[in-house]
């Protein structure tokens, strides 16, 4: 059997999905976990290692050439290790090492979860065909990868992008990171919810004090809800104006989560963009939500995975990941 398809695995502070992907992008086969990210490290991997036991109790599985990973960030792609904030169990864990082992000694590749999310953007999303762009994951935290030139660029250690720990409040609240006013602490979903909930929003009868649904009483027009989204806009275009004088970025892409708020989100953020992208170079970047939607971490960790030569989509995923 030819090894045409790769596992892929998104690893985030919620979630840990797996999917078995093929040339041109499909998805064949899902597995997910709950993330126990309040557990100590080997607990976490445990959880990583179901996901995986499950793609490979498929028939799929003898297909599989390699595996492609994308995390929750920092990560350290040279060194194969992770050490995600909102993972307190994983501080320089080896992931790749250990996912090696779990996996019978497959080629691994490690990205973290932004960049992930910019491969798949840019390869099928709504950054395609743009050769400078910013495309964001705004969820359990915020995470970011740049296109350059119309290549990934992803920096010595894979982090270039990461916008959640650009610091948009120098007196505001301490980010778990250790820095302060981060754009994570600020525009994260559990963030969200947090404010809103201090700001005297409350649960509906469900109880659900998600940032899902804080959007919900913002769209009826809760002002509590309202006003927690509008700074985390606020905050988001803060950090995505920033990027763009620095880099000159032509269009920042939003996805994760929180950007199915859709409206909610998106309408202040382009208000507060406007105030904070001012210079002439800056003044026409457009913000668009992403188009790989829930599978972006799965499609961008697929598109880094390595890949045998020859492979009938390999110029696609190059041209992805900046190859």
């Amino acid at each position: 059997m030819h090894n045409d398809l790769v596992a892929a695995l998104d690893i985030g502070g919620t979630k840990i999905a797996g999917a078995l992907v093929d040339d041109g992008g499909r998805i064949l086969l899902r597995a997910q976990r709950p993330t126990p990210a309040r557990e100590d490290g080997e607990t976490v991997m445990r959880a990583v290692e179901a996901v995986l036991a499950e793609l490979a109790g498929s028939p799929l599985w003898p297909g599989v050439g390699s595996v492609g990973i994308g995390s929750a960030g920092p990560v350290d792609a040279s060194a194969g290790t992770v050490s995600p904030v909102n993972v307190p169990g994983w501080r320089g864990y080896p992931l790749v090492e250990r996912v090696r082992a779990a996996v019978g000694g497959l080629p691994v590749a490690l990205v973290g979860d932004g960049v992930a999310m910019t491969a798949a953007e840019h390869w099928q999303g709504a950054a395609r065909g743009h050769a400078n762009a910013l495309c964001m994951v705004v969820s359990t935290g915020v995470g970011g990868g740049l296109v350059l030139g119309g290549k990934l660029h992803t920096g010595p250690t894979g982090n270039a992008g990461h916008i959640g720990h650009i610091s948009v409040d120098l007196d505001g609240d301490a980010c778990p990171c250790g820095a302060r006013g981060c754009v994570e602490r600020i525009a994260s979903g559990p963030n969200i919810a947090r404010r809103a909930l201090a700001g005297g929003w409350t649960p509906g009868p469900d109880g659900d004090a998600s940032a899902a649904a804080v959007a919900a009483s913002a769209h009826a027009g809760h002002p509590v809800a309202v006003a927690s989204f509008e700074r985390a806009a606020q905050a988001l275009a803060a950090g995505i104006a920033a990027t763009a004088t620095l880099v000159e970025i032509e269009i920042a892409v939003i996805g994760g989560g929180v950007a199915g708020a859709g409206e909610v989100l998106f309408a202040p953020l382009r208000r507060a963009l406007a105030d904070y992208a001012t210079l002439s170079f800056v003044r026409g970047l457009v913000v668009a939500p992403a188009l790989t939607g829930t599978d972006a971490g799965l499609l961008g960790a697929a598109a880094a995975a390595p890949r045998p030569v020859g492979s009938r989509s390999a110029a696609d995923r190059a041209a992805a990941l900046g190859g």
